[in-house]
């Protein structure tokens, strides 16, 4: 099975090479706990490949996804000019439904299902990022979130494009979890207290992945000026 590489050399050695090519992978996590950074990392290193890429943003202006990557050390920008990564601006249709809202127009006008989604993607697109599912997850039921997170997996198989959805951790625990059924993959991002050191830090879970010996066990990372960077846990204590 072809890898591509999450950017991020630590993790690479962990997942035999990188992300399962042409699957869709979920990464979930707190507020704070650096999910978008991993999107941003697995953007960066397929752009230096050569690669087609793209970020669908439900919650950022693509100048907030550049000048976050630019403070990695990771220059998005002449990827974006040049036409090789596409933000689609979805953060903005958002912002614009709801100012809608508020002057008359009824919400579900502006609805996306997350199959449509893809209907966005180039076929020419190698890597995507979706950022962040979890909005599409408040406003309907878990039978149809379901069945929407199916289709759109089906639909990117077929464009054999290699995915990771996004999912905020309010989201993915009011859907019951089910979005982890659904992927390929799964990695949980954490933000605890190390009872050992007295100290916060943020702990990375691979709690699946197909075709890939994974270790149960939790890996301590850091976000740096150069990027995330991870180390094992040492069987540290956490505090729930």
């Amino acid at each position: 099975m072809e890898r591509f590489s999450t950017g991020i050399d630590e993790l690479d050695k962990k997942l035999s090479g990188g992300y399962p090519g042409e699957k869709v992978i979920l990464i979930t996590g707190v507020a704070g706990s650096g999910k978008t950074i991993f999107g941003i990392h697995f953007l960066y290193r397929s752009c230096l490949e050569g690669k087609k890429c793209m970020m669908i943003a439900t919650e950022e202006t693509p100048e907030d996804i550049l000048y976050q990557a630019s403070l990695l050390g990771h220059d998005l920008k002449p990827y974006y000019e040049s036409g090789q990564l596409l933000i689609e601006r979805i953060f903005e249709n958002r912002s614009e439904r709801i100012g809608q809202t508020r002057v008359g127009f009824k919400p579900e006008t502006f609805e996306i299902e997350l199959p449509n989604l893809v209907e966005l993607v180039p076929e020419d697109t190698k890597c995507l990022v979706i950022d962040n599912v979890g909005v599409f997850a408040l406003r309907i039921s878990t039978r149809k979130l379901r069945d929407q997170l199916d289709g759109m997996n089906y639909l990117l198989r077929k464009k054999r494009c290699t995915t990771l959805l996004i999912m905020d951790e309010a989201a993915y625990n009011m859907s019951q979890q089910l979005a982890e059924y659904t992927a390929y993959g799964s990695i949980r991002l954490l933000v605890k207290e190390n009872a050992y050191l007295g100290k916060m830090e943020r702990y990375l879970n691979i709690s699946k992945m197909r075709s890939t010996p994974i270790s149960p066990d939790m890996s301590v990372f850091e976000i740096t000026p150069e990027g995330i960077k991870i180390r094992e846990s040492g069987g540290t204590e956490l505090v729930d």
